[in-house]
């Protein structure tokens, strides 16, 4: 095992904050002598189960998985360490077509080789252990349309999640030498430093 391996065997806590922000929009309804009946479409959104429709700003707590990796110990991470997290979307309860925006920043200035690196869209099918497609992020950012479906008789968006990886990059373009990864890695452990992934998501109708 390296030196820098051996030294940064160290328990960091990882925290993901996750803020949602959904978009509301305005429904107008006209009126004459005769009566006219509308009915508004729903506009209802939950992620990681929660219904955030009607804050303008909340906040949920992501627990993140760390990919087991033999040179480094359980809950763990180190310089290789790769792990995801996931949310939750809902959309079944809207009837408009939209987009999300999902924006990431890393609290962690001095660790500049930890990468939000890709994503996957998991459907209401998946099995866990199947196989998926990744995107490439850049700019730690993802952006994706959801179409409402008109020709299709009761049509409902299907619930899905977003899977997002992350790494501590050790390769050609690497940012960090062995010795500052290494003094990255004491300083977490002796301050007791949290890894922290800011997580910013907005729903917006498409007009």
């Amino acid at each position: 095992m390296s030196r820098k391996f051996k030294v940064l065997l160290v328990i960091i806590s990882l925290s993901l904050t996750l803020s949602l922000m959904s978009n509301t929009y305005s429904r107008y309804v006209a009126d004459t002598t005769s009566d006219i009946e509308l009915q508004f479409a729903n506009w209802q959104i939950l992620v990681n189960e929660n219904d955030i429709t009607n804050n303008s700003v909340s906040s949920i707590n992501i627990v993140p998985i760390l990919e087991e990796n033999n040179n480094i110990a359980t809950n763990s991470i180190a310089p290789t360490s790769k792990g995801y997290f996931d949310i939750e979307i809902d959309p079944s309860n809207v009837e408009v077509s939209f987009d999300y925006q999902i924006n990431f920043e890393l609290l962690n200035d001095n660790m500049p080789d930890l990468l939000i690196s890709k994503y996957a869209i998991l459907d209401s099918n998946y099995v866990e252990g199947d196989s998926l497609t990744t995107i490439p992020i850049t700019d730690n950012q993802i952006n994706n349309l959801l179409t409402y479906d008109n020709s299709t008789e009761n049509f409902r968006f299907e619930p899905f999640k977003v899977r997002i990886y992350f790494e501590w990059y050790e390769g050609q373009d690497e940012n960090m030498n062995d010795e500052a990864d290494t003094q990255i890695g004491n300083e977490a452990a002796t301050n007791d430093t949290k890894l922290q992934i800011k997580t910013t998501i907005a729903f917006s109708q498409i007009i």
